[in-house]
């Protein structure tokens, strides 16, 4: 007999089986209970997490004739459980929406639905990718999903339900499934070495498990490619070296360095990742996995539970937390999400990551325009502005009156003082002096007059150079502009966070 992947051998084939998605298997256990099982699902989410497997599982549990009537504990041994697990049964058919998306193969299905099952209570129809199906086509199925025969149930599985009409939903009870935990995962996996006998060490499960992504084929997919190289016992170091997963303790190494604002050391460390046959992809999406640990480090604690690390990687976690703020780390994530989609298309993807490295570990030389204005002239920086909390409505009003008053009492005092100082004219009118004022035009080209001058000193110059927002508004001021230049966002330090 062939081989039979661990994904296809170890399917879910009760209710009870299903990992991690046990609020609809509730749901569907208590419905079949009840007698109250809607004609038409819709099963969602993202790919290998049981919505063909759930909807094989209601197929069998409405089906089974090992009893009398649907039941949640399907017996998995009889001819319609058999032929339901392997996709053959004559009652239970599986369409691929992607290759059966016309309107022609929507109408012969509208035809068959008529005619009652040859051995089984239900006739049951799961459509899987539905969302491929031609407008038309949705269209054409409308009526009968709405009113199907009593002995037909349709059950559909996709993984873009946005793509799916609003008419076909509203016909459907809706179920959307969750992506698993990497520790469920990791759970499931042990079980399964476990029951092929095959020797591993601890530390393996939970890095594999988040490389599954919250999908448990892809997790049972993984293992199978570490089992086929035949090794034993399984290792972590396997992930490396036949999976492609970056080295754990180089993507510390590196993190360590940027931490330490050692520019030299970064950039040996990024040739000592690449070196070893990692992609930058590669490199940034381990990047974002580690800081984002460190994130929930220090805006948690070490021991959350949002950590799917081991002890050992929780005690280095901590460590490197400690040369960073929570708003660094913003801002490292944020700027290597967007790297990430730029190294796809980038003749030149090592520069560009060696360059936003540096930026990181050299983001306390990188400062705002009205920082270094400040600096230049002699005067401190300007305080950040935090939020005052709010007072009492009370209390508001009171400052309110206290403020119109204050007015009153000025303007009152204005004018004692334009009758007591001020000269009369002939008619006996009061007379009082008036000051030039400068327009908004010219105030605009004093104000560029003085940052021009200090911006075009040649020391000011050469420290502007490599500074975005710097040369931006040093072009603005150039433009004649009467407005003030933009504020640039600093890059936030890692002992400091964020400048403005």
């Amino acid at each position: 007999m062939s081989y039979i992947v661990l994904a296809r051998k170890y399917r879910s084939q009760t209710f009870d089986d299903v990992v991690g998605q046990e609020p609809i298997s509730q749901t569907l256990t208590n419905a079949i209970k009840t007698g109250r099982v809607a004609h038409a699902y819709l099963f969602t989410g993202t790919r290998g997490i049981g919505k063909t497997t759930m909807a094989r599982i209601l197929a069998k549990s409405l089906n089974c004739l090992s009893v009398n009537e649907p039941t949640t504990k399907p017996c998995c041994k009889c001819d319609s459980c058999v032929a339901i697990n392997i996709g053959e049964d004559i009652d239970v058919i599986e369409i691929d929406g992607a290759s059966n998306n016309r309107v022609d193969e929507i109408r012969e299905l509208r035809e068959n639905v008529i005619y009652r099952p040859a051995r089984s209570r239900f006739k049951i129809y799961i459509i899987d990718e539905v969302h491929m199906l031609t407008t038309g086509a949705f269209n054409a199925l409308l009526k009968t999903l709405e009113e199907p025969p009593s002995h037909v149930k349709f059950i559909f599985a996709t993984t873009e339900p946005n793509k799916v009409i609003l008419t076909i939903q509203s016909r459907c009870q809706r179920f959307d499934f969750n992506n698993i935990p990497a520790g469920k995962i990791a759970e499931q996996l042990k079980s399964i070495i476990k029951q092929e006998k095959i020797k591993y060490e601890e530390d393996l499960l939970l890095p594999l498990a988040k490389m599954a992504n919250g999908s448990m084929r892809d997790g049972l997919s993984l293992l199978d490619r570490l089992i086929s190289t035949g090794t034993e016992p399984l290792t972590a170091d396997m992930l490396e070296q036949y999976l492609g997963r970056a080295n754990s303790e180089k993507i510390y190494n590196l993190i360590a360095k940027i931490g330490d604002s050692d520019a030299a050391g970064t950039l040996a460390a990024i040739e000592d990742l690449t070196n070893s046959g990692i992609s930058e992809v590669q490199v940034v999406d381990s990047l974002i996995d580690y800081m984002r640990d460190l994130m929930v480090v220090k805006s948690t604690s070490i021991d959350s539970e949002l950590l799917a690390l081991t002890a050992e990687q929780r005690k280095h976690a901590g460590e490197l937390a400690e040369k960073f703020d929570t708003a660094a780390l913003i801002y490292n994530i944020t700027a290597l999400e967007k790297l990430r989609w730029t190294l796809k298309n980038s003749d030149t993807p090592r520069a560009l990551l060696d360059a936003l490295m540096l930026r990181f570990a050299l983001s306390e030389h990188f400062l705002n325009v009205d920082e270094l204005m400040s600096q230049l002239q002699g005067r401190p920086a300007p305080a950040v502005k935090k939020k005052e909390p709010t007072a009492v409505k009370t209390e508001t009003r009171d400052e309110g009156q206290e403020q119109t008053e204050n007015r009153r009492q000025t303007t009152e005092d204005r004018g004692q003082k334009t009758e007591d100082g001020g000269q009369k004219t002939a008619d006996g009118r009061q007379k009082t002096e008036t000051r030039p004022e400068m327009n908004n035009e010219q105030r605009g080209k004093t104000t560029s007059q003085k940052r021009n001058e200090i911006i075009n000193d040649p020391a000011v110059k050469t420290v502007l150079i490599g500074l975005d927002a710097t040369i931006t508004g040093i072009e603005e001021m150039d433009n004649g502009s009467t407005n003030s230049p933009s504020r640039a966002k600093p890059v936030p330090s890692k002992a400091e966070g964020s400048r403005d």
